[in-house]
């Protein structure tokens, strides 16, 4: 495993400090998992963007589809 530094606000180390205490975890266990859950989203997001910036994904009219809905009881 690999070790990174990184400088922080007091702050938010303070904020990070108070995280750790109330989990019972050290900063570093939860620095990682803070990390691995926004790479997650980051993750999830970008695969979002693509699809929304891809032309051959078919675009829904809300409109439609909330008509197609209601329409359907």
């Amino acid at each position: 495993m690999s070790q990174i530094t990184a400088r922080l606000p007091d702050t938010v180390l303070a904020s990070l400090d108070a995280a750790a205490q109330a989990l019972r975890r050290s900063r570093a266990e939860v620095v990682r998992q803070a990390i691995e859950r926004y790479l997650e989203d980051f993750e999830d997001l970008s695969a979002a963007i693509e699809r929304i910036r891809d032309p051959n994904d078919p675009v829904l009219d809300w409109e439609q589809v909330k008509r197609d809905l209601l329409d359907s009881d």
